[in-house]
């Protein structure tokens, strides 16, 4: 698949510079004609998780690079925590969404078990971070401890949350979503009441007192949000038990599927999850081996800044994910190509005002020491605009065809190429050499992931920008 080829009708030929961003605006409009309600109530809420990530992120930046940096490579090391679980929720998921024409499965026994591995995993995770926490000698590793104990907690949403993602319903994920940072930002609002009127502290205290906030803040909302899965579980089979007494369909409610039995699945999604990450995060940990913990600090804000990009390609993935694992190929391939079209032409559209917004106002609102993160938020805008296709690709790999090894294979193409060109880059160029690295590997391994997904999907390349191939 050449990138010549996959060009839309509006920039071929002839066209003219002036026809080409209202070509965009009309197949962006088209699609958005098509794209599900649920998506905007999603869009809505990332936008509201957004808003306060970025409050959370503002407040700790403006104690210095150096916690802003101590902060990014803590937050960076749960979520590989978080992903190498997410089989679980996945699993789950795929399981729901799947059932598309009797929904007859229980899913209250599926529940139970996936939350009851979650928590022992979470406990296993914990022995394992309270040992490097004992060995470690600098920040932000010598604090994982406080990540050992709220593991078994934040294992517990990502897993949850897969049962309304198999149903489709968006609004218990999206309460999720914003309670987390919002419950962090009245934890950080308490510490600071409880600690004013001191006479400052060091940069190791503020990092304690900022990751302490952060780990109690999910841990509350993951409890609250499982037991409300639970509740809803139980409700959902009840009414099911009331719908079918009587009936042969009874025996469908009897053997509900346990993921133990699918193991290497969930197992494989952890394992691609956890490479798809360390996608996303090697650069950080590349600028801290080569440039410090304080320029780490500065080009995790130029990475954060980019990857608002991914805000609604996201949220159209969320939204549509019980469709794009349809058992109809043909169905779950049209709602995968109407997905990629929302998600690359919002992004397109977006990155040039995105990047003039953060020159403008981002060493205004952060400090002047966060300018130098510009160059390398510029870098990196080409890339993950391109990548926001991933996500419904993946989404179609993996709860579609059941084949997470593909995404990995995927996200393993783009973390090589980003980090032997980083090794090479960030000695000589700093954070703007990781934005180049990283911008590269995702326009690469784009690339590959388009032309897997049209082989599996049996359409030809034309069909990311010609409707009526996909339409059912």
């Amino acid at each position: 698949m050449s990138v010549q080829d996959s060009r839309p009708p509006a920039v071929q030929g002839g066209s003219t510079g002036a026809e080409v961003p209202r070509g965009r605006l009309v197949a962006l409009q088209q699609a958005l004609r098509a794209l599900p309600k649920a998506a905007l109530g999603n869009l809505i809420a990332k936008l509201m998780m957004v808003g306060l990530g970025l409050a959370i992120t503002v407040t700790v930046a403006r104690h210095g690079p150096q916690v802003q940096g101590a902060f990014a490579l803590f937050v960076a090391v749960e979520s590989a925590l978080l992903t190498l679980f997410t089989g679980l929720g996945l699993w789950l998921a795929r399981q729901m969404s799947q059932q598309a024409d009797g929904q007859h499965g229980q899913a209250l026994p599926m529940l139970q078990g996936v939350l009851r591995a979650a928590v022992a995993l979470g406990l296993l995770a914990s022995l394992v971070l309270l040992g490097v926490s004992w060995w470690a000698k600098a920040m932000p590793y010598t604090y994982l401890w406080l990540l050992a104990l709220a593991a078994p907690f934040l294992l517990l949403v990502p897993t949850a949350t897969g049962l309304w993602l198999g149903e489709g319903r968006m609004w218990p994920i999206n309460v999720a979503q914003v309670s987390a940072p919002a419950s962090v930002l009245i934890g950080l609002g308490g510490a600071w009441w409880i600690t004013q009127g001191g006479q400052g502290s060091r940069s190791s205290s503020t990092v304690l007192l900022v990751l302490t906030a952060w780990v109690t803040g999910k841990s509350i909302v993951a409890v609250v949000t499982a037991f409300y899965a639970l509740r809803h579980a139980r409700q959902r089979d009840e009414r099911l038990e009331d719908s079918f007494a009587g009936s042969r369909l009874m025996a469908f409610l009897q053997k509900p599927p346990n993921w133990w039995a699918q193991w290497p699945f969930v197992a494989t999604i952890g394992i691609t999850n956890v490479i798809g990450l360390m996608n996303y995060r090697v650069s950080l940990f590349l600028v801290e081996r080569f440039d410090g913990l304080s320029t780490t600090g500065i080009y995790s804000v130029a990475v954060t800044a980019a990857e608002l990009l991914w805000l609604l390609s996201s949220s159209v993935t969320v939204s549509v994910y019980s469709r794009i694992g349809h058992p109809d190929v043909k169905i779950a391939a049209a709602m995968t190509v109407q997905a990629v079209r929302i998600n690359v032409l919002s992004t397109l559209l977006a990155a040039p005002v995105l990047l003039g917004l953060a020159w403008w106002g981002l060493p205004w609102v952060m400090g002047p020491a966060y300018e130098a993160s510009l160059l390398p938020l510029a870098a990196l805008l080409p890339g993950v605009a391109a990548y926001a296709a991933a996500s419904s690709l993946s989404a179609f790999y993996t709860n579609h065809l059941g084949r997470p090894q593909l995404s990995g294979a995927i996200a393993g193409m783009s973390l090589t190429i980003s980090f032997c060109v980083g090794w090479f880059l960030v000695p000589m160029w700093g954070p703007l050499g990781a934005g180049v690295a990283s911008s590269t590997g995702y326009i690469v391994a784009i690339v590959a992931a388009y032309g897997v997904f049209l082989k599996h999907a049996g359409l030809p390349v034309r069909a990311l920008w010609q409707p009526s191939l996909t339409r059912v």
